[in-house]
């Protein structure tokens, strides 16, 4: 059961936004200040710019496959089930991390407006935002909406009181742990940039996820790292190093500083909005990554259940308000470093997928976005994460490799015993050694991914071209012998002898050539009977000859239909005249790799419906 499309952009900014402005920015910059000094805010800064590669990788490979775990999917399509394995899992983990950090958050700052045990109201708000997301992701999304334009109404009134009273002797000296800090600070910090990750789990459930989902993920990118950027300045240079050095509460401390006690009071209530957009938004999306590894077999296929009421992965759910609970009463630096790692790893999956399906060379790749500068940014994105993992520490290495190892270990252990997913390395493998490593699985699912993306709803055209033969020939060919195996190919499904065809095909094409372009011949012909419809597709890369005038025809649509079929046969004419009309249809017509991407070519192609 496909989950319900009720999310506009509006929704996906707020989800990724409420995701990112939270413990990222009411808790970090104090501990990250420990470990950079004021150069904290080029650790932010950076970690927004390395950010970059894999949220464009991101967006491109959700925009032509939206759908519900959207990285996770996207890297099985691409790098195969035990990497896409270890990717769903990390996904899974970084989201819900993620969540009890919110939640971790929202227990330091209530004891500042109630007196109530801070871990009884973070169980409270998993378990409200657990039933909340159980009863749908729109309910869900609308408060998310809320919360985040209270955030940052604040957020702003904060920096229109803040910029006009920065002291820069308080950012002296500027990097006083050396740059090796600031790199690591980065690292540290990167988990402030989850939202983005947490958008394109939601791919499913997006209105127009090919045009949407893009536009949501780099606004929201490009707004965040501009307040995140500002509100730590304004915070490192309105506190002392004493005042701001691991304190939990920085930015409200920068408020008591700047605005007094109603100040404070103020950006407190922006953090516990801030937490409760993250708790929220980290279990809505953390679950939807478990979804496409169970409905590929590589995880309990319970995982994938939707909820014929509600609309929503409920067993996915379910477990993942479990570990959020059970990660509150983590201590909070182990939180932190285990959900930057995992997300830095998932970023790097991301960009390495995006250089795997564009050299595969798949036909029904199709992103409506696509990534800018491509691959040098890619490139130069994977190199900048491994350094920040590697600037983190000794411990986020390990944290890494027990998270990959349990992963392949699921994989090996489960998924591989039921799950078999044909990916596009393999066809990149298969370009480059000229060995049959595939058969056109990956481009079918593909084929149908773009049909719900944008709502190609079948139609008789669509069926009858799913029926047809298909031929591919190699070697020049004259126009008679195409029409002889033409007549051969369609004799059955028009119940008519191969001779009768071959003579009504060549006796059409003496009457007026059927060549509409250099490269194009659409021979149609009507036949006797009644209720009788048929089409061929027809390739040959060295060509066709039909006459002098035209002696290198590449692509031949034979159309043969009776006479009560004519408003068929013209729907079909003007179908295949807008598919061939399409820019590049000649070079993809003449690249695609065999009879199925043939049809593929037209089944796809862009015509009114």
């Amino acid at each position: 059961m496909p989950l319900q499309k009720k999310l506009n952009l509006l929704h996906v900014f707020a989800i990724a936004t409420g995701a990112m402005i939270s413990s990222g920015l009411f808790i970090l910059p104090g501990i990250a200040h420990a470990r950079a000094g004021p150069a904290v805010i080029v650790s932010y800064l950076l970690a927004g710019i390395l950010a970059l590669p894999g949220m464009l990788s991101l967006a491109e490979m959700t925009s032509a496959m939206p759908k519900a775990g959207g990285d996770c999917f996207s890297i099985i399509r691409s790098m195969g089930p035990a990497v896409g394995t270890v990717a769903g899992l990390l996904s899974w983990f970084a989201l819900a991390m993620k969540s009890a950090f919110a939640l971790i958050g929202l227990s330091a700052f209530s004891v500042l407006l109630v007196n109530i045990d801070p871990r009884i109201i973070a169980v409270v708000f998993c378990l409200l935002f657990l039933l909340l997301n159980l009863l749908g992701a729109r309910e869900a999304a609308r408060i998310q909406v809320v919360f985040v334009l209270g955030l940052l109404g604040i957020l702003g009134v904060y920096l229109l009181y803040g910029l006009p009273a920065v002291e820069t002797r308080n950012l002296m000296p500027f990097t006083p742990y050396g740059l090796g800090a600031v790199f690591g600070t980065a690292g540290f910090v990167f988990v402030a940039y989850t939202g983005l990750l947490k958008i394109a789990s939601m791919a499913e459930e997006v209105k127009k996820p090919g045009k949407t989902i893009p536009l949501g993920m780099i606004l929201s990118l490009c707004a965040v790292s501009l307040i995140y950027t500002l509100t730590v300045l304004v915070t490192s240079a309105v506190l002392s190093d004493e005042q701001l050095n691991n304190t939990l509460t920085p930015i409200s401390d920068g408020a008591l500083m700047i605005m007094g006690t109603w100040g404070r009071i103020a950006l407190s209530i922006a953090a516990v909005l801030a937490f409760l957009t993250t708790a929220n938004a980290g279990i809505m999306t953390s679950a939807r990554s478990l979804v496409p590894l169970s409905r590929d077999k590589l995880f309990p296929r319970i995982f994938g259940g939707i909820h014929p009421r509600f609309g929503t992965p409920w067993a996915a759910l379910l477990i993942t308000g479990s570990l959020v609970l059970a990660s509150v009463f983590l201590r909070l630096r182990i939180l932190i470093e285990a959900a930057s790692m995992v997300i830095i790893l998932t970023q790097i999956l991301a960009c390495v997928s995006v250089i795997i399906l564009r050299e595969s060379r798949l036909q029904n790749y199709r992103p409506h976005f696509h990534s800018p500068l491509y691959p040098w940014l890619q490139i130069l994105g994977i190199i900048g994460l491994v350094f920040l993992i590697v600037e983190t520490g000794l411990e986020a290495l390990l944290i890494s490799a027990v998270l990959i190892g349990a992963g392949f270990l699921a994989y090996l252990f489960y998924g591989r015993l039921r799950g078999y997913r044909e990916y596009a390395l393999l066809h990149l493998i298969e370009s480059v050694t000229a060995k049959e490593l595939t058969t056109h699985l990956l481009e079918a699912e593909l084929r149908e991914i773009i049909r719900e993306r944008d709502g190609l709803y079948k139609d008789r055209f669509d069926e009858t071209v799913e029926r047809c033969p298909v031929l591919d020939f190699t070697g020049r060919l004259d126009y008679r012998e195409l029409f002889r195996q033409a007549g051969q190919a369609l004799a059955e499904d028009l119940k008519q002898p191969s001779k009768k065809l071959f003579d009504l095909l060549r006796k059409r094409e003496r009457e007026s050539s059927t060549v509409i372009s250099p490269t194009i011949a659409i021979p149609h012909v009507v036949v006797p009977g009644k209720h009788t419809f048929s089409l061929l597709l027809a390739r040959c890369r060295e060509g066709f000859y039909f006459s002098e005038s035209a002696p290198d025809v590449k692509a031949v649509f034979v159309l043969a239909g009776s006479k009560d079929e004519r408003n068929f046969h013209l729907v079909s004419l003007a179908a295949i005249a807008q598919i061939v009309q399409e820019d590049g249809f000649e070079r993809r017509w003449l690249a695609a790799k065999g009879k199925e991407a043939l049809r593929d070519l037209v089944l796809l192609g862009r015509r009114r419906r």
